[in-house]
């Protein structure tokens, strides 16, 4: 990973470090987000309750991720635990890490077509985002989003275009998706066509329609955020309701668990 941070971390700053030496009673390990930093984990500060040999938790070479204890500049003294990182901090780092090597994976495809190499472009990019974020992902998913405009990094015409175009490629905004069951009765002769133009005339964009059977479709509505999925379910069951209704019919709706994902794929 080509990220990096200059100067001291914070206290109860959660990083991933790469374990450097592992001895009886502590292991040394390396910074990977901060330039030339070293840092001691303490035995006590591995794991809950006793520890008969340190190296069945941490070996040379392997990756963890860390809570630090205690910063002294003056001396370039790091202490650090890897007990008191939860498991939700965990994921959290490791869910930021895989975005940010994502980012700097979008920055290879640009890198190859430009022919320069990845770490002089990165050096071009890295520092002019980093006047606006702390990391190069969240800066990339807010221009896939639309929310922040990449001319304000001020980058090179050519590097902006490629970026741009990479970056909406490549990173899938937010979706909500709301879900339900619409039950349908109509008992005239002329139901099979009033329910077929009813859902031709609730066509949306981002809507699907399926039929279970027994009068039961299932509808799912997705859009970009909660507030638009929501508008839409209730324009559409408003519209189909009222149509049904009006043939003399019944209309029921019943609203599943909705889902949230973000996709980013490369």
């Amino acid at each position: 990973m080509l990220y990096s941070k200059p100067g001291f971390p914070e206290e109860s700053e959660i990083v991933l470090c790469t374990a450097t030496n592992v001895q009886h009673n502590s292991v040394f390990v390396a910074l990977d987000e901060y330039q030339d930093k070293s840092g001691i984990i303490h035995i006590s500060e591995i794991s809950a309750g006793r520890i008969r040999n340190i190296r069945e938790f941490v070996r040379e070479g392997k990756k963890i991720i860390c809570k630090i204890l205690r910063v002294n500049p003056e001396r370039g003294h790091i202490d650090l635990s890897l007990r008191r990182v939860t498991e939700s901090q965990r994921r959290q780092k490791n869910t930021q890490l895989k975005q940010e090597m994502l980012a700097e994976r979008i920055l290879g495809f640009v890198a190859h077509e430009l022919k320069v190499p990845l770490e002089k472009l990165y050096d071009q990019v890295a520092p002019k985002v980093f006047k606006f974020y702390e990391m190069v992902y969240p800066c990339f998913e807010d221009i896939a989003l639309g929310t922040f405009d990449i001319h304000q990094l001020g980058l090179e015409k050519k590097i902006e275009e490629r970026v741009d175009a990479h970056v909406k490629l490549r990173i899938k905004p937010p979706e909500v998706s709301l879900a339900g069951v619409i039950t349908i009765i109509l008992y005239n002769p002329d139901g099979v066509s009033v329910i077929r133009d009813a859902f031709a005339k609730a066509r949306h964009k981002g809507v699907k329609y399926s039929y279970f059977g027994a009068g039961k479709y299932h509808v799912t509505v997705t859009d970009e955020n909660y507030k638009g999925a929501e508008k839409t379910l209730e324009e559409i069951t408003g519209m189909l309701s009222k149509i049904v209704l009006d043939a003399k019919g019944t209309f029921g709706f019943d609203r599943l668990a909705e889902k949230k994902q973000k996709s980013a794929a490369v």
